[in-house]
């Protein structure tokens, strides 16, 4: 796998010509990038695309799409029943291995920064890289849709764009990048065509009209069937099978029901995990009790075959090794997700035991958080060695360039903000592990008294990395500045002494 892996999942107003797909697909292909998935929709008149690359590839991959699609796509004759405002509506980056949210939003405004650059075509960022509040949520921002913002962009304020002039592409609109998490489109078919009703359950299932955290929804008519149209954003804390029980229950008080559902794009295993194990109820259900990821974790070195050392040994080598990365950030990542991973072990035996039936809810909460923070700390050990990396590149670099003391500060803000990401993951799990202490297995309290430990010392070894990359970021702008006194901010809220 390489040391860097991102997914982009750029969304794309063309679900009816499939040549023209093809060649906006075709575009994107370079080195370095895989096409995973590709679904078309005439209904919605939408395509998603699915890539996964290494971090520089992929971003040149979704900048070239986007400029294929300018040249394939003419807004002011498309028609389709979801919303849109760009030929390239939306292009959002996804964190998988070795990097960290905090590196999809530096990616997120560069490519926003070219294609405005390279097409003339207007870019607003979204979600972790919005540059306000008003802006996180894509709805805010597609309000409208294309004739919407062509008629505003350049009177109202609200619509000045994150980059490019304030006016719409003639006919490629503007585009809306971003970073996320892993976003999964869901949707429900009703055994009616009467879209109505879809669009009241849609209403109540979303979270903006007061229903479910984490999903967004709309009702389309599709295939002559009313759809439930959803977006899980966070689909650990709201489950898929939740949703579903939702949809269905609400579809019950119009006297319709559920026919089908549909998956666009792909699904994390662990989303179907989840399911299973909850419409089966198997009481000692844990992902390792399935036989693919046991083979798995066995072939990868990560379980016990000749001992547990033959796992963790090699990372150890590497620390030891006279090399500067990795080093201390890397470290301090690996100890906050041992201490994530402890936390784990002790809510998953503990939740469904007679003795803490009444915790089931805290606990399924604990166990999906703790298991995102485990991933996340995971990947921020491969990130941290990556941006120290960077910033000796930009050392090299601006010995030659006129702007090099902005290419090290760009690379030192990275370098910073990877160990502050780790550190208040670290600080989520130790508060994690405080809530876990009553609720739990109290044979069990060693396992959590270590993890509050590693924890402590995750927060500690990845606010030291971020105290000596601030030393050496020399402030010569505003941004930059700005910069210095939110990390200091941010730093001083986890200082373990204020815990």
């Amino acid at each position: 796998m390489p040391n860097t892996l991102v997914e982009c999942v750029p969304n794309f107003s063309e679900g009816r010509d499939a040549a023209r797909v093809d060649a906006i697909i075709e575009a994107m292909k370079i080195p370095g990038v895989y096409l995973l998935d590709r679904e078309m929709d005439a209904d919605h008149n939408r395509c998603v695309i699915t890539l996964v690359g290494e971090r520089d590839a992929i971003q040149e991959a979704a900048i070239r799409g986007v400029g294929k699609a300018a040249e394939l796509i003419d807004l002011t004759q498309h028609q389709g029943a979801h919303p849109r405002m760009g030929a390239t509506d939306v292009v959002p980056f996804i964190p998988i291995a070795g990097v960290t949210l905090e590196d999809c939003v530096a990616m997120a405004r560069h490519v926003g920064a070219e294609i405005a650059q390279r097409f003339q075509i207007p870019v607003y960022l979204y979600e972790a890289a919005a540059t306000s509040p008003e802006r996180q949520n894509l709805e805010n921002i597609r309000r409208g849709q294309f004739e919407g913002i062509r008629d505003e962009i350049a009177t109202n304020p609200a619509r000045r764009p994150d980059f490019g002039e304030p006016r719409v592409h003639p006919t490629a609109g503007a585009t809306v990048v971003g970073a996320r998490k892993f976003l999964i489109a869901y949707n429900v078919f009703l055994n009616t065509a009467d879209v109505e009703i879809a669009k009241k359950i849609a209403k109540a299932v979303r979270f903006s009209s007061g229903g479910l955290r984490f999903v967004k929804g709309s009702g389309f008519l599709v295939r002559g069937m009313a759809q439930v149209s959803m977006n899980l954003t966070d689909f650990e804390q709201t489950p898929i099978h939740r949703v579903f029980e939702f949809v269905k229950r609400e579809a019950a008080r119009y006297g319709v029901m559920p026919v089908s559902s549909e998956i666009v794009g792909l699904i994390p295993k662990l989303a179907l995990e989840q399911a299973a194990e909850w419409f089966l109820q198997v009481e000692n259900f844990d992902s390792s009790l399935i036989l693919e990821n046991r083979l798995a974790a066995v072939m990868g070195g990560k379980m016990a075959v000749g001992g547990l050392r033959a796992g963790v040994e090699p990372f150890i080598e590497q620390l030891a090794a006279p090399t500067a990365t990795p080093g201390g950030g890397s470290a301090s990542a690996a100890a906050g997700a041992m201490a994530a991973g402890l936390a784990h072990m002790v809510a998953t035996m503990s939740r469904g035991r007679k003795a803490y039936l009444q915790h089931t809810d805290a606990l399924n909460q604990a166990i999906a958080r703790l298991a995102t923070l485990c991933e996340e700390l995971k990947a921020a050990i491969d990130a941290d060695a990556e941006s120290y990396n960077t910033v000796m590149k930009a050392y090299r670099a601006a010995r030659e360039a006129a702007d090099g003391t902005r290419l090290i500060n760009a690379a030192l803000q990275q370098a910073t903000s990877v160990p502050l990401g780790a550190a208040e993951k670290a600080a989520e799990v130790a508060q994690i592990v405080e809530t876990l202490v009553p609720i739990t297995n109290p044979n069990m309290r060693s396992d959590l008294t270590t993890a509050t430990s590693l924890a402590g010392a995750a927060i500690r070894g990845g606010l030291a990395n971020v105290e000596i990359n601030l030393a050496s970021l020399k402030a010569e702008t505003a941004d930059e500045e700005t910069f210095l006194a939110r990390v200091r901010e941010r730093a001083a809220a986890i200082q373990p002494s204020s815990r």
